[in-house]
């Protein structure tokens, strides 16, 4: 047997060996009203998925079938589309999504109180399933990698933990988790939200930001988290506290998100976007009628599995020079009625309906929206189950908008239920 070979074998019993922990439990207060009822990895994302999406099909992809779903704020409709849409795996032969909410299993007896206090609350239930390798995943980005190709990472450099990292440009980098590396990518320092982001070895105007997502070898992580869960003041977070703890002290080594991003046709920049604010949002779902997105949702080679249901083709209606039901540049989902209304730019989640006589413009609509007649929208993200009443203008004057609504930095506008009913 050669050794690459060899190597695939291992590699391939590692994925076996491997558990993931999906941390899914956040509300993301920077959505607004988009979060009031529903986690952010539950938030409707791509005009059929939901964010949470992404990190399991990511998994599913990679050949990691051991996945667990951490979830604490506003579970329920999260709770209900993985039980819908990922009990197809086979716990007979050793693949699952479970779902392990909160349930205050420490002495503290408290909610999760951070990231690595989520996943030592659930200790205990790790164990069972006896991992060698734990891959640790933020529930609310939407990205694109081959989680194979990290663990191996982890594997050939004998890390303690691996931290993945995309690379920014270093004025932007203020924002994030940064890591500075030696020539070697081992870690030197991890520092939170710097004013001064440390650079890339030989890149000065680029830096390592953390992506959240982390491989422990299993062990470690247990020692680790026996040890922060007593550390007075601690916040229990691997950003904040593991990682800079253990810089020095252990193996933590840096992986490079460009090795094992999985590109769009014809892009070498890797794709990895935290949708964690309104503008970011719309322009991450507004991305995605382009012809041709940053992110590839038609690969059949890396597709993005989830829940929907079952609905009829989505309906153009009415073609006469007073009405005409179009859409141009845009994605319409299933269940969708365009009726006598124009689309452009945007982007309509199942079950929206778009009436006569009405405009929408560069708008991202969420499911069950219906858009009345003669309104006009531009430039909004429209929430959840909205009835847009008839004549309403949202998206061309400003201060009027931000009377009535919540309105970005960057113009976009947010409708909701609430907002409207208050109209």
């Amino acid at each position: 047997m050669d050794q690459v070979t060899a190597f695939q074998l291992d590699i391939n019993r590692a994925l076996k060996d491997t558990l993931a922990l999906v941390l899914a439990g956040g509300r993301g207060s920077r959505l607004r009203d988009l979060t009031n009822r529903e986690s952010k990895p539950a938030v409707p994302f791509g005009g059929k998925y939901r964010i949470v999406d992404f990190p399991l099909s990511n998994c599913m992809n990679s050949g990691i079938r051991r996945m667990c779903v951490l979830t604490q704020y506003r579970s329920h409709n999260l709770i209900h589309h993985i039980q819908r849409g990922w009990g197809f795996l086979k716990a007979e032969i050793g693949e699952f999504v479970e779902l392990w909410p909160a349930q205050q299993q420490t002495v503290k007896e408290s909610w999760y109180l951070g990231t690595a206090d989520a996943v030592h609350q659930n200790l205990d239930l790790i164990r069972m399933h006896a991992p060698r390798y734990v891959l640790i995943l933020a529930g609310d980005h939407i990205y694109k990698q081959d989680y194979a190709k990290l663990l191996a990472h982890h594997i050939e450099s004998k890390a303690d933990c691996t931290v993945a990292c995309v690379d920014v440009p270093r004025e932007e980098a203020s924002g994030f988790g940064c890591v500075d590396v030696d020539e070697n990518d081992q870690i030197t320092h991890f520092l939170e939200k710097p004013t001064d982001p440390p650079c890339i070895p030989g890149q000065p105007d680029r830096t390592f930001a953390s992506m959240g997502i982390y491989i422990f070898s299993a062990e470690f992580l247990y020692e680790v988290l026996e040890h922060d869960a007593e550390v007075e003041g601690s916040a229990h977070d691997f950003g904040k506290d593991i990682i800079p703890h253990y810089v020095g002290k252990a193996r933590i080594v840096a992986h490079r998100f460009s090795q094992s991003c999985v590109y769009s046709v014809g892009r070498r920049e890797p794709y990895w976007r935290d949708v964690g604010t309104v503008d970011a949002y719309w322009a991450a779902n507004i991305d995605l009628v382009n012809v041709t997105p940053a992110l590839d949702l038609y690969d059949t080679h890396w597709p993005i599995w989830t829940y929907q249901m079952q609905r009829p083709p989505a309906k153009f209606v009415f073609d006469t020079d007073e009405r005409r039901g179009v859409a141009t540049d845009s994605l319409v989902s299933a269940g969708c009625i365009v009726s006598g209304g124009r689309v452009s730019g945007s982007l309509l989640f199942n079950d929206v309906r778009v009436n006569s006589f009405s405009i929408v413009k560069d708008t991202v609509v969420l499911p069950m929206a219906d858009i009345g007649r003669h309104s006009r929208l531009s430039k909004c993200i429209v929430g959840t189950g909205c009835r847009v009443p008839e004549g309403l203008v949202v998206g061309e004057d400003p201060y009027l908008d931000s009377q009535r609504f919540h309105v970005t930095e960057q113009g976009v506008t947010l409708v909701t239920p609430d907002r409207l009913a208050m109209l």
